[in-house]
């Protein structure tokens, strides 16, 4: 039975894509990498991180880095990201059914929570953040160790190849949404336990377990 679930946040709930790609073209702009375009987002999709950073002239040492620089230009939407369809709906159900949900995010803390805010969303108890991208089985633990939950209490849900692998070495069973950033030629590499290809897929996913 699922108790917890835990969701990454760009990608998954919140369609930020245009955005990310404005503010990292500005950083490229200033810093000399190559620009990212929109009709570039379907060949970036294919490739793991190191072939996108490769790909941009990005060195992949950079990230944390340039994280700060691009959560700047995020803060500059006061009404906070925009969720896909769907998503609320799917979040409020799962409250409804009583599950307590986290998120665990390479975004910042404060833009997460003025997103939940800007969609009425006042039940995610936890929002565990870290500009380190391949960290994420760290929060995981961390936050199994708050709550004094097993492995088997969790449900990731994610939409990036890192996402599962964080998951498989937290001992997390994961949901790969096909939604977001990485195609599937990339993520069902890492062997998700779960896919979701719309948000009512998560849910059948929970009732099913």
């Amino acid at each position: 039975m699922v108790k917890y679930m835990v969701f990454d946040f760009d990608g998954t709930l919140a369609n930020s894509i245009e955005l990310f790609i404005a503010g990292y073209n500005d950083l490229a702009a200033k810093e000399g990498y190559r620009e990212m375009k929109i009709e570039d987002i379907d060949l970036l999709k294919k490739m793991t991180i190191p072939e996108r950073c490769r790909h941009l002239n990005f060195p992949m040492r950079s990230i944390p880095l340039a994280a700060p620089k691009l959560y700047r230009y995020l803060r500059k939407s006061e009404k906070g990201l925009p969720f896909y369809p769907g998503i609320k709906d799917m979040l409020d159900q799962l409250n409804q059914q009583g599950i307590k949900m986290a998120i665990i995010s390479s975004n910042a803390t404060d833009i997460i929570a003025r997103s939940l805010k800007a969609h009425q969303i006042d039940y995610i108890e936890d929002i565990l953040c870290s500009k380190h991208i391949f960290t994420k089985d760290k929060l995981m633990k961390k936050l199994m160790n708050k709550h004094r939950l097993k492995p088997s209490d969790v449900l990731y849900v994610g939409d990036e190849e890192r996402d599962i692998s964080a998951s498989k070495r937290a001992g997390i069973k994961v949901v790969w949404v096909a939604w977001g950033y990485d195609d599937e030629t990339i993520a069902l590499k890492a062997n998700p336990d779960y896919i979701a290809r719309q948000p009512s897929d998560v849910l059948a996913t929970v009732e099913n377990i």
